[in-house]
């Protein structure tokens, strides 16, 4: 079978989830014996470079000049559009969501929808943002919706009145990030709690900084590392010192996946004060590094988690208190979190989503 997936996420992310997943989908399919080819025309995005050859179509620069990206992305769309046409893909999975299709009228094709964080929180984003119409353009261009959790399945239903039987529910793996027995300097060898990604909105990281500051054992005994995201922001660092942290107890680290590995390793928990998520990777690599998942108990985090998290309400910060309390001051616990944990990852696989994505290309042609 002929597989072909378009160019709009490359042309937009150097780095992110869901290029993540479309890259190594992609990478997947093809070990299944499937011809496949990702149209990209000049791309910016890093995780193509690691595919085999052959498999893109396209070019990559280190950096889009300033203020050109859609213009790059029109470029993107006229090129690959006739590069495909001469290739006559059997099927066209999209990635992302596009108010504008190619000119294949006839070839099925395939979006996959990854969360509803702009329609649950609207506010938090630039009134400008047109992604919900876009959504709704793709979603009704699409011949099959694949959602990445049941939870999101539900909201899609809920947000967009979508028919059940258009959206199939089929979970990622677990993002490849690398091994590496390391204690970093970062740590000052004391025990800390890690916290990964984005901080802000409905991420909740105020939240959980709060939460540890009102017990006192856990100040005493722990700091806490925010991996990626950025630097602390002026509103952080005067949060931070507002509530009584001593200096550089809270720390921001950069770096790429073997430092976030190591961080796994060494932290005595992995926090998720999230209050949505449409998937969630971070538990699933903390599970991998034999790391203890704390966890929100909201949207698709049970889902995902299963029993291998200590949960919490993340609105209530006593809440969230007693959890990182019930796990990190209990070897029992923590023993207990890593075990599921190592258990639970079994379950997410690369291989049985590409496989299950082809079962649905496969009904699509016919």
């Amino acid at each position: 079978m002929k597989i072909a997936f378009d160019f709009q996420i490359f042309s937009q992310q150097n780095y992110g989830g869901i290029s993540r997943y479309n890259s190594i989908l992609a990478e997947e399919l093809s070990k299944l014996d499937q011809d496949v080819s990702i149209f990209t025309g000049i791309h910016r995005n890093n995780y193509l470079s690691s595919l085999p050859t052959g498999l893109v179509k396209g070019f990559k620069l280190s950096k889009y000049p300033p203020k050109t990206g859609r213009l790059f992305l029109k470029m993107n769309q006229h090129f690959t559009d006739y590069q495909m046409r001469q290739w006559k893909p059997n099927v066209i999975h999209e990635t992302y969501y596009s108010a504008s299709k190619n000119n294949l009228n006839n070839t099925p094709r395939v979006v996959t929808a990854h969360d509803t964080v702009h329609e649950l929180f609207s506010k938090s984003f630039n009134k400008n943002d047109n992604i919900t119409e876009r959504k709704i353009i793709a979603f009704n261009r699409a011949d099959h919706i694949i959602s990445i959790s049941h939870n999101t399945k539900k909201d899609l239903i809920d947000f967009f009145g979508i028919n059940p039987e258009k959206i199939t529910v089929i979970h990622h793996g677990v993002f490849p990030t690398l091994n590496n027995h390391h204690h970093l300097n970062e740590t000052s060898g004391k025990a800390f709690i890690l916290y990964v990604g984005p901080r802000g909105g409905y991420k909740n990281f105020n939240n959980f900084l709060k939460a540890v500051s009102i017990s006192q054992k856990l100040v005493d005994e722990f700091d806490i590392v925010a991996f990626g995201g950025g630097c602390l922001s002026p509103c952080e660092q005067t949060l931070i010192y507002s509530l009584g942290f001593k200096k550089d107890q809270v720390r921001q680290v950069g770096g790429n996946d073997l430092i976030l590995a190591s961080l796994y390793q060494n932290a005595t928990a992995f926090i998720y004060p999230s209050l949505y998520e449409g998937f969630g990777m971070p538990p699933l690599e903390a599970m991998t590094f034999q790391c203890p998942v704390i966890s929100s108990n909201t949207s698709s985090m049970p889902e995902i988690v299963g029993e291998a998290g200590e949960y919490f309400n993340p609105a209530k910060v006593e809440s969230i208190k007693v959890a990182i309390e019930n796990v990190v001051f209990s070897p029992s616990r923590i023993k207990y979190l890593k075990e599921k944990g190592l258990e639970r990852i079994g379950d997410f696989s690369w291989k049985k989503c590409a496989e299950n994505t082809l079962s649905i290309y496969k009904d699509l042609i016919g």
